[in-house]
């Protein structure tokens, strides 16, 4: 019975689309940035991303999925997804445009489907951890799982010049 309590909408959409998915649950009353949950799990920062909702010039939002020690770089992240600008969704307005809260949100099975892009070096990853859905979750699936179950597409949206091999 307990493990009823602790599935969240994200847990139920990736096992209504068959996507194998682990979860690790951690202490957690308040808002914890990315970094330190990744300390807290112990799991190394490049594989723990974390998901930025934005507003675009024409009033839609957009959903950014990003490496928790990057920058999102909104230049960049509008092109991606069409707009002139795009800028964070105020935090006042986050539970009710995505139905999550602040250290809880997550790309899966938002109040509604919202343009999501999954930054590109996420590609090469075997699994990656994100939000379950509440604070004090992640859930651990594979970068493609995740551009499945949140129907993403994947794009370089982050400040500095990354994903790009030396070439000698």
């Amino acid at each position: 019975m307990g493990k009823k309590e602790l599935k969240t909408n994200a847990m139920r959409i990736l096992e209504r689309q068959k996507i194998p998915f682990t979860y690790e649950t951690y202490e957690c009353e308040e808002f914890m940035d990315g970094i330190h949950v990744a300390d807290q799990l112990g799991f190394e920062h490049k594989y723990v991303y974390k998901t930025m909702v934005t507003t675009g010039k024409s009033g839609e939002h957009y959903v950014f999925v990003i490496p928790i020690e990057e920058e999102i770089d909104f230049k960049k992240a509008a092109k991606a997804v069409g707009e002139k600008s795009v800028e964070m969704l105020p935090l006042k307005d986050l539970t009710k445009v995505t139905g999550y809260v602040r250290g809880g949100c997550t790309a899966i099975g938002m109040k509604k489907q919202f343009v999501t892009v999954i930054q590109e070096e996420a590609k090469e990853l075997k699994s990656m951890h994100v939000s379950g859905g509440k604070r004090g979750m992640q859930i651990t699936l594979s970068p493609l799982d995740l551009q499945k179950a949140a129907n993403a597409q994947f794009a370089d949206v982050i400040q500095g010049v990354t994903g790009e091999a030396v070439k000698i």
